[in-house]
């Protein structure tokens, strides 16, 4: 075994085995050090992957050569996509997992890699010298050297597990926590701050009553997550629903006094958008029932996920507590549910590259920069691991715009807000969600997969001719002339009112409830010759170009603000800005204008001052330069 690597990576949770495959795929010797390999890629909450604006992360990742996407569709057990009511900005995929067969899955891709090794290990220090990372110490005083370190740990720095009254050191059930790394982490130098996450109980599928819940199937035709897998071929496995009540909440009022989160004993922040059932009942008295989702764990295994009841109460209160449920009344309890506080490192101090603005080489990926979820997590591990290794090519690292993809968006809010609970990617955070779709994520970022060695450019040149058809039939579609009477005709079958002149294709496509289906049988010169996938993306670009195109004018204008470069040393002491600017521009450290103006306590009046003293500074340098 090796002593010396091109990159490190530490932890095997879903942003380390992104990292450490991307970084081994560019051609770099790589090293993955992880306390037990049996846990790698493990689903230590919700066994699912992707859901809204997670899917669209996952997506992406696949895009760009990531290994998440490949993994479910071969590890997945139910697959749907999420809000198919709505527009297709929202449209997202989500597939249950059998987290044993994930696990496998991504463990036999890591091994099959070439250049890249796994190794059993704790790291408890990264080796620094002269503000460079130079490698890692191991626990036994073993010391590795790399040219870039990767730090993707999870909630394992300084893990604080709870239940009910009990408190004990766990970086998740069953596995220690990451004590001396966190600290020597902080003796660098860089600030750490604490969150909380959590957990339900995991029930025996055989004493769980079905018949009492609503069945929840997967979709006829599932949709695969990868651009590089064919046609799906699961037996999908059913999930479920049912409902606390009133007397389920009552249990939780009254076993309040002896919850972690109500006496203290938790001070890490939460998250708002996932609370635990406590937070609920407490945060919403008069709502008289919280959905809960009875969610396999494998298709083998007899443990049942439920979802929506994350708690730390007492093990007797969790007992009584889904007692209550209707279908659960005789359930048995696998494994109760457990609240986790841990380290975090807040990402103002990196740069949007994921590399440390205090040690440089340093990369931080997943938890460790205060995210939330196995898709974020997965989504920066892939960019660091890309950065790192664009780094040592002499390349210059690729940052995603927030115009580009919801990986630029989720990076961007790191660098720019304050992260003072779990960070989760919605839909709503991207301005641009109707550029940001599933369907075109290969359209978006498989070029950079191929740029990179990461995709095979042949599938990347598919992506383009795809592309090229859809924009032509897009056309054809604005010459092609539909009479009236035809028109009329499926108007009125859609329920929507008639038209006095022959419409062009594409004006009756915009119409509500006209298909491309109903559109193409009415074209005079026959049909479009394209696949099913190339005709939903053709009636997405047509349904919604107005829309399309004012997104991106709104995006090509933000851009102009995103080339106007803000240099590194740049002081913002500047009396003119007030003080809340000057102390957060000082904070962040914006690399660009853009970044800036997404700045919480900046105002427009302080980037207005901010750009006529940019140009007094490249003045004075071009002065200077000249002299």
């Amino acid at each position: 075994m090796m002593s010396n690597y091109d990159i490190i990576v530490t932890g095997g949770g879903h942003a380390g085995c992104e990292a450490a495959l991307v970084s081994a795929r560019m051609g770099f010797s790589t090293l993955l050090v992880t306390i037990n390999v049996n846990d790698i890629a493990r689903m230590p909450c919700n066994p699912a992957i992707g859901g809204l604006a997670k899917g669209q992360l996952v997506r992406e990742i696949d895009a760009m050569g990531g290994e998440m996407g490949l993994c479910i569709d071969e590890a997945g057990i139910q697959f749907r996509m999420l809000n198919r009511a709505k527009g297709p900005a929202v449209w997202s995929p989500r597939a249950q997992a059998d987290k044993k067969a994930y696990h496998e899955r991504m463990l036999e891709a890591l091994r099959a890699q070439e250049g890249l090794e796994i190794r059993e290990g704790e790291v408890t220090a990264v080796e620094v010298s002269e503000g460079v990372a130079r490698g890692v110490t191991l626990a036994g005083g073993e010391t590795i050297y790399g040219k870039r370190v990767i730090l993707a740990l999870g909630t394992f720095p300084n893990g604080l597990m709870h239940i009910g009254e009990e408190s004990f050191p766990g970086g998740r059930e069953g596995e220690p926590p990451s004590c001396e790394l966190s600290d020597q982490i902080a003796g660098l130098g860089i600030e750490r701050r604490r969150l909380k996450t959590g957990t339900p109980a995991r029930l025996l599928r055989g004493s769980i009553d079905f018949d009492r819940c609503e069945e929840q199937p997967g979709d006829s035709s599932p949709a695969p997550f990868s651009f590089r897998t064919g046609r799906l071929d699961v037996e999908q496995v059913p999930c479920y629903i049912t409902y606390t009540n009133g007397r389920t909440h009552d249990v939780i009022r009254r076993g309040l006094d002896r919850s972690p989160l109500y006496t203290g004993r938790i001070k890490g922040t939460g998250p708002r958008y996932c609370p635990s059932i406590e937070d609920k009942v407490v945060r919403f008295p008069d709502r008289g029932r919280h959905q809960l989702f009875l969610e396999p764990e494998g298709a083998d295994t007899d443990e049942i996920y439920v979802n929506g009841l994350s708690t730390s109460l007492p093990r007797d209160v969790q007992a009584k507590m889904i007692r209550t449920v209707r279908g659960l009344e005789s359930a048995e309890i696998v494994r109760f549910g457990y609240a986790i506080e841990y380290d975090f490192f807040p990402p103002y101090q990196i740069f949007p590259t994921l590399e440390s603005r205090i040690i440089s080489g340093l990369y931080f990926a997943g938890q460790v920069n205060g995210t939330s979820g196995y898709e974020e997590a997965a989504a920066q591990g892939l960019m660091a691991g890309m950065n790192a290794s664009l780094g040592l090519r002499g390349m210059r690292q690729l940052v995603l715009g927030r115009h580009q993809a919801y990986i630029g968006v989720l990076i961007d809010d790191l660098v720019t807000k304050e992260i003072d609970e779990p960070y989760r990617m919605f839909t709503s955070r991207a301005e641009h969600r109707l550029l940001l779709r599933q369907d075109n994520a290969d359209e978006r970022l498989m070029k950079y997969g191929a740029r990179f060695g990461l995709i095979d450019r042949g599938l990347w040149e598919k992506v383009v001719d795809r592309r090229r058809r859809v924009a032509r039939a897009q056309r054809r579609l604005r010459r092609e002339t539909i009479g009236r009477d035809r028109c009329n005709l499926l108007l009125g079958g859609a329920g929507v009112g008639g038209v006095k002149e022959p419409q062009n294709a594409a004006q009756l496509l915009h119409r509500p409830g006209i298909g491309i289906a109903e559109v193409e049988s009415s074209l005079p010169g026959g049909g479009l010759q394209l696949s099913e996938v190339e005709k939903e993306a053709l009636e997405i670009r047509v349904k919604y170009e107005g829309y399309i195109q004012r997104q991106r004018r709104i995006a090509e204008r933000l851009g102009r603000m995103e080339k106007e470069r803000i240099p590194e040393d740049f002081s913002f002491d500047i009396e003119s800005l007030s003080r809340e600017a000057r102390e957060k521009l000082e904070l962040f450290r914006p690399g660009t204008m853009g970044q800036a103006s997404r700045i919480s306590g900046v105002r427009n009046s302080d980037l207005s001052i901010l750009m006529v003293m940019l140009e007094r500074a490249r003045r004075s340098s071009g002065k200077k330069a000249r002299a």
